[in-house]
């Protein structure tokens, strides 16, 4: 088949569909490349690269950084609990219970605020933060990232100010901020869904564009209301959904 004309990739994305449903291609399996597509059809890259992409918005197709495009294996998704009381990091103990070990790489930073990000954290604009990012990782791959920021003038002056360092090295936010006399209420959670950047999808092994799940998190001192520390989830949706509340008896 050589296909031209602005229905080139229904076609090819068809062809491709045709070959998957009669097994030539079993899921998990490599698919062609996109020059293998151009040689075996006779059109641009361009054209390949939109049937993929309806592919995979379709559910059938998975595109993997660096590696290519490959037949999606139905399994279900993994949930990230967000549970209502303040376990809102990796939820070791969930994902357990699925059968998986999470683990995280992290590195911090202190910066100053920007206007944006002083909203967030009822702060002026310059105030120093601590800025810690984080890897998740699922049985050794990469799960999901996070951004966070918390004010110096929160915890400057304590031995928790590294989140991920020092004697309370990842004891969560509720119990790092309860040493320095702070009782955090449930974080409020806005939860939308983008599409993953170029730098994001790098880090997770996947392609810029691939749906994900954004959840930004605040967590705030219930004496005062202040906000102590707010984040930035990415969960790529292919991976995961997420579960909020509790079942009556949990």
């Amino acid at each position: 088949m050589t296909a031209s004309g602005p229905s080139a990739y229904l076609q090819v994305a068809e062809q491709i569909r045709e070959r998957i449903a009669a097994g030539e291609y079993p899921p998990g399996s490599q698919l062609p490349s996109l020059a293998e597509l151009r040689a075996q059809y006779g059109f641009s890259h361009g054209v390949g690269q939109s049937a993929y992409r309806l592919l995979e918005q379709e559910g059938v197709v998975l595109a993997k950084q660096g590696r290519g495009y490959f037949v999606r294996v139905e399994e279900p998704r993994r949930v990230l609990v967000r549970r209502g009381d303040g376990k809102t990091g990796p939820d070791t103990e969930g994902l357990a219970e699925q059968g998986a070990a999470a683990t995280w790489q992290s590195h911090s930073t202190t910066e100053a605020a920007t206007g944006e990000l002083a909203e967030r954290l009822g702060v002026e604009p310059g105030s120093p933060v601590m800025h810690t990012s984080y890897l998740y990782l699922v049985d050794g791959d990469p799960g999901y990232l996070a951004e966070s920021w918390e004010p110096m003038s929160v915890t400057g002056h304590h031995l928790v100010v590294l989140p991920e360092a020092g004697p309370y090295t990842g004891i969560g936010i509720p119990a790092r901020m309860a040493l320095i006399g702070i009782e955090v209420g449930d974080p409020v959670e806005e939860v939308t869904a983008r599409a993953l950047t170029r730098a994001e999808a790098q880090t997770l092994g996947l392609l810029p564009g691939a749906p994900a799940l954004a959840v930004r998190r605040t967590h705030y001192d219930r004496a005062t209301g202040r906000p102590v520390e707010t984040a930035d989830l990415v969960l790529p949706g292919e991976l995961w959904a997420t579960r909020y509340g509790r079942r009556p008896g949990d």
